[in-house]
């Protein structure tokens, strides 16, 4: 077997159903010939994005897997892959390299060197005996930890190179880890000890699909919960104890309620300092749920830290919680606060949602289309600036990913 079509057969015992592609890559022909099915892009920016939507929307179960020619097809590609290295997003790149005799060779891109910064794991292929373990390490940094792209160069002379046969590959094992038990139940003392304490969920709650972890600590201790622009529709936006997504523009009740909060719980979520997210206000007392411990005490100064995935933190949250006694709280006063504060900000806003003036609001329309379409059933996304602005703090998602 020569090294080519032995990364096809990985992929394809990896779960790999697609290959988002730009040609020249002597992998499209190895892919489809075992039926890996090539989309072939016009530009390798919106590749990378659709695998980037491959792996969001399967929670990297399906991962997404693009691959490009050398030089000017992978310096095209450089911006999609920092995208989603700055949103951590696991993708598998594969650049065609040239030959390795000038790899290291001005003017020659090379792309284990230039994307080693928006990537979490870069590696030439150097030897078809080793591409077992190339692939094995690039798919278990993929499928374990916080999430980044992995950079596996394919150089033009290495593709007919001798691979081992037979392959030898078997798919790689899923870790998950938890946090420290003694960290949950004082985190859990403070947030039953809160008076008004505030959820803030993050894009973790998607990839550890703890929505139903999440829900069930927001209604035992009677939580509202506002997310990030990345962890939007990680909660029902209109379940009663919604308070919306926080981005550059974000519904009044989010910030209301993050201002006059005591106790902030921060689950899946950075905090990165940013423009598109909301600003975490100060003075208050920050419990941190992440997944990466390199994201406490970042941006934002804590008192707490749980490290470790979402599902398991917030299950054992909520265990905890009714270890100390915790019964499900009344949650009437909190839900009536919400929506009188929800109320008059829409009171302000529904003269620009239904104005019949020309030229057409953008919030007519994105008004106007939330309550044309099937909302659970539909997934829409928008543009940088205006567009984002427009939309996020209106639109109410009710079902993961959409």
């Amino acid at each position: 077997m020569k090294t080519g079509p032995a990364i096809a057969e990985i992929l394809k015992k990896e779960g790999v159903e697609f290959l988002f592609a730009y040609p020249v890559n002597h992998l499209i022909e190895a892919c489809a010939a075992i039926d890996i099915r090539p989309i072939i892009v016009r530009q390798e920016r919106i590749g990378l994005h659709m695998a980037d939507a491959m792996s969001r929307l399967t929670k990297g179960r399906k991962m997404g897997v693009f691959c490009m020619q050398s030089g000017p097809g992978s310096e095209n590609a450089y911006g999609g892959v920092a995208q989603a290295y700055g949103e951590s997003i696991p993708l598998l790149v594969i650049p065609q390299g040239y030959p390795r005799r000038i790899a290291h060779v001005p003017p020659n891109f090379n792309s284990t060197i230039a994307m080693a910064h928006v990537a979490k794991h870069c590696e030439p292929i150097t030897n078809g005996k080793e591409i077992a373990n190339i692939m094995r390490r690039a798919f278990s940094l993929l499928r374990n930890g916080r999430g980044s792209p992995v950079i596996v160069e394919l150089p033009n002379d290495a593709y007919a190179e001798d691979a081992p046969d037979p392959l030898n590959y078997e798919p790689v094992v899923v870790t998950k880890y938890g946090p420290d038990p003694a960290a949950v139940t004082e985190a859990a003392k403070v947030l039953m000890a809160a008076k008004r304490p505030v959820i803030y969920a993050g894009q973790g709650v998607h990839w550890a699909e703890a929505y139903a972890e999440l829900k069930e600590l927001a209604e035992l201790l009677a939580i509202p919960v506002c997310t990030s622009l990345e962890g939007k529709s990680s909660f029902d936006e209109t379940h009663p104890l919604a308070l919306g997504s926080g981005g550059r523009a974000y519904p009044k009740q989010v910030r209301s309620f993050l201002d006059r909060s005591d106790v902030i719980l921060g689950i899946g979520c950075s905090f990165t300092e940013t423009n598109f997210g909301i600003s975490m206000p100060a003075g208050k007392t920050i419990i941190h749920a992440t997944l990466d411990p390199a994201h406490l005490n970042k941006d934002v100064a804590i008192k707490y830290g749980l490290v470790g995935d979402a599902k398991l933190t917030l299950a054992a949250l909520v265990a905890a919680c009714k270890a100390a006694g915790a019964t499900k709280r009344d949650a009437t006063a909190v839900v009536a606060e919400i929506k009188q504060v929800e109320d008059e900000w829409l009171k302000e806003w529904m003269p620009k949602l239904t104005s019949n003036d020309a030229p057409l609001s953008p919030y007519r329309v994105l008004w106007d289309l939330q309550h044309t379409v099937d909302v659970a059933n539909t997934i829409i996304t928008h543009d940088a600036g205006s567009p984002r602005d427009q939309l996020s703090p209106f639109w109410k998602t009710t079902q993961p990913h959409t």
